[in-house]
């Protein structure tokens, strides 16, 4: 567990709770834990980095991205398999770096190559049946926390990481979520 160095989330059903919703203007709105976004900058203490890969565009994942400071969002991507290869690529990592969460079928293709296949606990069941390690929460409501929180008590530095968070919190009131 402790090769894993980047952590790919799928968006609809991982980082949401997978509703879609507009309004009458065409408005799109997504509903984000604010738990999976503390996970998210717990980890710029560590050597660890998040991608977003998901097959949908939109301008809330953008922001909500953009907010937590992740910059390897890939949006309209058919081909995730592809997308994390070059990702790989360019970080100078292999699959066996992957900690990679889904939610549903079209995931299956690159989640199955990653070294560690999670999924939130409303994912579809042939991925929960197919997973490494299913957090005990719902896609949207904290799934992602779980597994930032799993993955750095498995590396042995959630302490260390936690109290680097909490003294960068005396320094900076900025909490980054």
């Amino acid at each position: 567990m402790k090769d894993i160095k980047l952590i790919v989330l799928d968006c609809d059903g991982v980082l949401t709770d997978g509703k879609i919703s507009y309004d009458n203007n065409r408005v799109e709105f997504k509903n984000f834990s604010a738990h999976d976004g503390l996970g998210a900058f717990l980890l710029r203490f560590t050597d660890i980095k998040i991608a977003v890969v998901t097959g949908r565009k939109s301008e809330c994942l953008a922001q909500r991205c953009e907010d937590l400071k992740i910059d390897l969002l890939y949006q309209k991507i058919s081909n995730k398999r592809e997308t994390i290869d070059a990702i790989l690529s360019e970080l100078n990592l292999s699959w066996s770096n992957v900690a990679y969460m889904g939610d549903d079928l079209n995931d299956w293709p690159a989640m199955k190559k990653a070294r560690l296949k999670t999924c939130p606990a409303n994912a579809n069941s042939v991925i929960r049946d197919r997973v490494d390690w299913i957090s005990p929460r719902n896609g949207g409501d904290g799934a992602v926390r779980d597994l930032i929180d799993y993955i750095l008590r498995q590396q042995g530095i959630y302490e260390s990481t936690v109290e680097a968070y909490l003294k960068h919190l005396d320094a900076d009131s900025d909490a980054g979520i």
